[in-house]
């Protein structure tokens, strides 16, 4: 796979992450959602200001783009939460830490 349409895929993957449409992301962009779909299949040759658009819109960093696929879905998932609990304070962490081991501790009796 070209570095185009790695990027693109990327892209594709983090925006369906956050349950976004093209439009979606375009607008957040500042992009038209034509071009974002162009981006996503490889076809269009961005430029780093571009990307640095996309990259703002989705929060994320922008080596998250040039991830190779083969990284696992649970390493993703994983990722993608500690980037939505990154720019919390450290009570915020501890809360959500705490629901974490409750929703856990919760799904462990379900199983039993």
């Amino acid at each position: 796979m070209n570095l185009l349409k790695g990027v693109g895929s990327r892209i594709r993957k983090i925006r369906k992450s956050k349950n976004w449409t093209q439009e979606q992301l375009a607008e957040a962009a500042t992009l038209h959602y034509s071009y974002i779909g162009g981006v996503e299949r490889g076809d269009r040759n961005i430029s780093l200001e571009t990307l640095e658009k996309i990259v703002t819109a989705l929060d994320v960093p922008a080596w998250e783009l040039f991830r190779h696929e083969d990284i696992s879905d649970k390493q993703f998932l994983l990722h993608e939460h500690i980037n939505l609990i990154s720019n919390r304070s450290a009570e915020e962490i501890a809360l959500i830490t705490k629901i974490t081991k409750d929703i856990i501790s919760a799904m462990e009796l379900h199983k039993e």
